[in-house]
């Protein structure tokens, strides 16, 4: 390179070669510090912790009928993981329980380190058609309670069925997206979307999700969900 240097530039080569060798250790150096970088943005997320997540709901939380492993929050949480989201998901489900009966376990049901919650309440009141403004009134106080805590919310809306007249479903159906709106968190507004009256995702009662319909339910609501953890707070952080 010297000699070519020499032919080209003459008496000007030792002082082209040196500023092409000080161009060389500028670039090596900007490629040192952008992969030194990168690597510590890699291992500030591996480093991470899981999110403290907790499905606060009923039998269909709970995953009656089913082995633990098929439960909805245990499918939800393998579910984030292939999404490289990691969470520790707390199944906080109680098979027949109300509004009410959520409200009023909220305080044990719902560990101290908790981040977020998943509210799934609402579908045995509708089933014994109880009061709306009873169960209004519950899930707000659990909404009030959680958001006193600094935990984040994501609330699952529910339906009632049609046998209690078109006055009461209204009542009933309305109670989540008033909620959501008053409360400004995020709503799925039917947990049982896609899956009700098919046979092979309901289990013989016609009220639960079979293994299959619990998948079903779990990639239908995993972009709400992934939405509400990365906002929560207003931090994408842990995402």
């Amino acid at each position: 390179m010297s000699l070519s240097m020499q032919r080209s530039y003459g008496w000007l080569a030792g002082a082209v070669e040196r500023l092409v060798c000080a161009i060389f250790v500028v670039a090596a150096g900007a490629v040192v510090t952008i992969s030194a970088a990168a690597l510590a943005e890699t291992n500030s997320l591996k480093d991470t912790k899981p999110i403290k997540l907790a499905v606060l709901g009923d039998s269909l939380t709970a995953g009656y009928g089913l082995p633990a492993s098929a439960a909805f929050p245990v499918r939800l949480q393998k579910a984030l993981k292939d999404k490289g989201i990691e969470t520790e998901i707390v199944n906080a489900g109680v098979s027949g329980d109300t509004t009410s009966g959520g409200r009023d376990r909220l305080d044990w049901s719902i560990p101290k380190d908790t981040e977020a919650v998943i509210l799934e309440l609402g579908a045995n009141d509708a089933l014994r058609g109880v009061d709306p403004k009873v169960s209004r009134a519950a899930l707000e106080d659990i909404l009030k309670r959680l958001k006193a805590r600094n935990v984040a919310v994501m609330l699952c809306g529910m339906y009632a069925p049609p046998n209690y007249g078109a006055e009461y479903a209204a009542q009933f159906n309305s109670i989540y997206p008033d909620l959501a709106k008053s409360y400004g968190v995020p709503l799925y507004p039917f947990f049982l979307d896609g899956i009700v009256g098919d046979g092979k995702l309901n289990q013989s009662d016609g009220m639960h999700p079979t293994a299959e319909g619990v998948d079903a339910i779990v990639r239908r609501i995993l972009p709400t969900v992934e939405a509400f953890l990365k906002n929560r707070g207003g931090s994408p952080k842990a995402l």
